[in-house]
């Protein structure tokens, strides 16, 4: 009697094993090591930036085609353009980049051994040096230095 009522709370079947891996550990370890590996990191401090030196060259061009960028009430480009016996010839006015870059392109073809020395205020923005160095850069200017106020 013992083994009707026994099989008829189980419903008569039989108990059957599961063949699924349980992950649930594995993800508790995993989550664990996360934590920690996240604590032992190196934070980086984010104020402080590592920038390059830069060093004086031993000695500048004594001919060279500078750019002047200002930052006024209407901001303007200036290029000076040195003529063969002076250190500083004739300046033209640029009034945007396109002005810029074809007055750059006609001297480079003049001059095309002369290097370019572009002087930018403090208060200039970033981006604007930056294209200069790349407008030039295309044309084929290979020599490019900033002006430093020292």
């Amino acid at each position: 009697m013992t083994t009707s009522i026994s099989g008829s709370l189980r419903g008569g079947r039989g108990r059957k094993f599961k063949s699924e891996i349980n992950v649930v550990p594995y993800i508790d370890v995993m989550l664990v090591l996360l934590v920690i590996f996240m604590a032992a990191a190196p934070m980086p401090n984010p104020g402080m930036v590592d920038l390059p030196n830069a060093g004086k060259s031993a000695l500048p061009p004594s001919q060279y085609m500078e750019v002047i960028l200002k930052k006024d009430a209407d901001p303007q480009i200036r290029i000076n353009n040195p003529s063969q016996g002076s250190a500083k010839g004739d300046t033209t006015t640029a009034k945007n980049n396109a002005v810029l870059l074809e007055n750059l392109r006609e001297l480079h073809q003049q001059y095309p051994d002369l290097p370019l020395m572009i002087s930018a205020e403090q208060d200039i923005i970033y981006k604007e040096v930056v294209q200069v160095i790349s407008d030039a850069k295309k044309i084929g200017i290979s020599r490019v230095g900033l002006a430093a106020k020292q």
